[in-house]
């Protein structure tokens, strides 16, 4: 599994954040789906969504900072 700070959030707030995310930007929380729970490797990610690797980069690393945010202001 991949170890990441959100794992020490409030299982309510990571999924009010998550169900947020997933309103705003389905493809964006698939993404996060297969990183933070299926524990997927990047390159297994962008196989997955048929994206290339440093767009799963530059899209994890928003997704993180993009929850972190929504879990800091009550999602």
């Amino acid at each position: 599994m991949v170890r990441t700070k959100l794992e020490g959030l409030c299982e309510q707030s990571w999924n009010d954040a998550l169900e947020k995310l997933t309103l705003e930007d389905a493809e964006l929380a698939k993404l996060v789906k297969l990183r933070f729970f299926a524990g997927l490797a990047h390159q297994e990610i962008a196989d997955a969504l048929g994206i290339s690797v440093p767009t799963v980069e530059r899209r994890w690393a928003f997704a993180r900072a993009w929850l972190f945010e929504a879990i800091r202001h009550g999602a």
